[in-house]
């Protein structure tokens, strides 16, 4: 899926480190997303890429151990059968992140987190957490800041704050300097692909107190 009106996109250091395959899992999800439904990311990546494999053909070769080859391909028949893909049907998700949950909206097990809003936590890596939000029209987020990076997808509806409206494919990046109240637009509701490498930091109490509970 592609939507031209997406003004928020990825910076390059996470281009480059996608590119590159050293961001946390959580964030790999999150940009891989993003560049599904974005063609100018899309584009830029495709840009880094060439400059990666420029870089990697100028290196020197390294010398492989012997039986480095037939322990490969005994690793790849141990595989099995590639099993055949389903037919590809309407999905409500960008084609990575359903291919990751193994399905549309209708698969998430959304867990309440209060006043409406719903969390799915995704597994991923230790580094970084990944999670669906459900954030009902005309509902808030409670105020927060940030103790290192926070990457926020909108998949459906849209969202304001202090910075700016994010609508269908649009992506905050969001860092300690900014503090924010994300608010639902009124329309519709918006559910979001947020990707943390810190916990949030809260300035209610009560949002302090369920903290550890909800692994914000």
């Amino acid at each position: 899926m592609t939507y031209v009106q997406i003004k928020h996109h990825l910076s390059d250091a996470l281009l480059m480190a996608y590119s590159a395959g050293s961001l946390p899992e959580a964030f790999s999800l999150t940009v891989a997303a993003h560049i599904s439904m974005c063609d100018e990311c899309r584009a830029r990546l495709g840009a880094f890429d060439a400059m990666g494999g420029a870089i990697i053909e100028r290196c020197g070769t390294a010398e492989m151990n012997a039986g480095s080859l037939e322990a490969t391909m005994q690793r790849i028949r141990a595989t099995g059968p590639v099993n055949t893909a389903a037919p590809a049907r309407k999905c409500n998700l960008p084609q990575p992140l359903q291919d990751y949950i193994g399905g549309d909206l209708d698969a998430v097990k959304w867990r309440s987190v209060g006043m409406g809003v719903k969390q799915a936590i995704l597994p991923t890596s230790r580094e970084a957490t990944a999670r669906l939000l459900f954030i009902p029209a005309g509902a808030a987020v409670p105020d927060h800041g940030h103790r290192g990076t926070e990457l926020t997808l909108v998949l459906q509806g849209a969202f304001v704050d202090e910075v700016d409206h994010f609508g269908p494919g649009d992506i905050e990046i969001a860092n300690e300097d900014l503090n924010h109240t994300p608010v639902a637009d009124i329309g519709a509701d918006c559910i979001c692909l947020a990707a943390t490498d810190a916990p949030l930091r809260f300035r209610g109490l009560i949002p302090r107190l369920a903290q550890p509970f909800l692994r914000i």
